[in-house]
């Protein structure tokens, strides 16, 4: 619209993003290399913005918190902090050690991927992810696939982290980095000689041109007087009189302009930290109380219902395995049984028979005694006939004890294998009592698959 007003656009982004927390953001654009804000009280086009269509401006954090844990209400608030600083600390405006950059890294992948799953996030899944600052990146000779592996285990242990919740660790560790938050401009003082100027949420500091994380000196805004400039030349003063009045000079009187934007603006945070809670806040922080608890009820339902469906899975494997192996013991104690059949057959048949020759030897020794009886009885007249005669019954006598020894010897064997045949079916008799009782614990198991998984599980 040509008569709107910075306000009138910014109001539009906060109400379609439903942002609440407006005071930390707003619109901001670049003229002739330089940095500058939307005004909210000025029209949109009399601000001296570029003339390409179509204009664009950028809806960005201008204030920082103090304290995010405690300042940032809202969630969609924490979430579009969360993304400008992490784009800052991987675009190098915030220097962030290496160490702190795999840990910061982590929680940025705890925040897009939720919980590790080694059955999901396997290896090669950051490869396309910009989660370290290239600086941190060149500083050591690691391969991607090591890179991925330390930022991989500092992921594992932020199981059960919501996004909200990753995103805020993330921001808790990031606002003790030097240069989060800070607005650098390039500064000369009165002699002439170059600095920085940092604008932050705690006040200002002075800076070395070569050193950003240590200032020089610092006023933090509860210690300034009064803040001006005249042209290209920026005044502060501080509440202590004996302390020298800081002078410099910036480049153009656009820059003195924003400084003194933001000197503003960061003041008015500043004090208004300090006093109580104004209705809209207490507001917003009861709704976000509520909304937490409310989602943490939600996390903690699925969360049961996630380890019960894990449970009902796992004992259904466990169920599905046992089943398996009571089939192999039954198919195992069947083919047992099967060759005990085969084996007492074996042995009745075995036994049937030496029981025959055992019957077959006793009515040859009968017919030998037969024999020596009626040798004996038969008259003998000559000595060589009655020598003849007693080799004959001495050798019938013989044959008799030889065929009496086999006789019993057949008998013992008989028993053996009558005793081996009452064993085999007594093996048999078991192995069908076992293969009785396996088929009866397959039915229970079956069965008992059926009852422990509930239907009612989302799937």
């Amino acid at each position: 619209q040509v008569k709107w007003k910075g306000k009138d656009l910014f109001d539009l982004v906060c109400r379609t993003l439903g942002l609440r927390e407006t005071w930390f953001f707003g619109l901001q654009y670049t003229i002739k290399d330089t940095v500058a804000w939307l005004k909210m009280d000025k029209k949109v086009l009399d601000h001296d913005v570029p003339t390409e269509e179509p204009k664009t401006f950028h809806f960005l954090a201008k204030f920082y918190p103090e304290n995010a844990e405690e300042e940032l209400v809202q969630e969609i608030t924490q979430h579009l902090f969360f993304l400008q600083v992490k784009k800052q600390i991987l675009d190098e405006k915030i220097f962030c050690p290496p160490e702190a950059s795999v840990l910061l890294a982590s929680y940025a992948v705890q925040a897009k991927y939720g919980d590790y799953d080694p059955n999901v996030h396997k290896r090669g899944f950051l490869a396309q992810e910009e989660l370290l600052p290239k600086r941190v990146i060149n500083l050591y000779q690691m391969t991607p696939e090591m890179w991925e592996e330390r930022i991989t285990a500092w992921y594992a242990e932020h199981r059960g982290r919501a996004r909200d919740e990753a995103e805020m660790e993330y921001l808790k560790i990031a606002q003790d980095l030097e240069m989060y938050g800070v607005n650098y401009f390039a500064i000369r003082n009165k002699k002439g000689t170059e600095l920085l100027l940092g604008v932050d949420a705690l006040g200002l500091h002075i800076y070395d041109p070569d050193n950003r994380l240590t200032p020089k000196i610092s006023f933090p805004w509860n210690e300034i007087r009064n803040i001006s400039y005249s042209d290209k030349e920026f005044t502060i003063k501080p509440l202590d009189k004996k302390i020298d009045v800081f002078k410099f000079n910036s480049s153009k009187l656009r820059v003195n302009k924003l400084i003194l934007q933001l000197c503003i603006g960061n003041h008015d945070l500043f004090m208004r930290r300090r006093k109580a809670d104004s209705l809209e806040v207490q507001q917003m922080k009861a709704q976000a109380r509520e909304e937490k608890a409310r989602k943490q009820m939600e996390r903690q339902c699925l969360a049961r219902e996630k380890q019960m469906r894990e449970e009902a899975e796992r004992t259904r494997d466990e169920l599905e395995r046992r089943l398996m192996q009571l089939k192999e013991e039954a198919t195992m104690a069947n083919e047992a049984l099967m060759r005990s059949e085969e084996t007492a057959d074996l042995l009745a048949e075995k036994a049937q028979i030496t029981e025959e020759e055992a019957k077959l030897l006793a009515q040859k020794a009968a017919e030998a005694e037969q024999e020596m009886q009626r040798i004996k009885a038969t008259a003998i007249r000559t000595e060589e006939e009655k020598r003849l005669m007693e080799q004959k019954v001495l050798e019938a006598e013989m044959l008799a004890l030889k065929m009496a020894e086999e006789s019993e010897r057949r008998a013992k064997e008989a028993d053996q294998l009558k005793q081996d045949l009452q064993e085999a079916r007594e093996s048999e008799r078991r192995a069908k009592q076992k293969l009785l009782e396996i088929t009866s614990k397959s039915s229970y198991t079956v069965r008992e698959i059926c009852v422990v998984i509930p239907s009612s599980l989302p799937s």
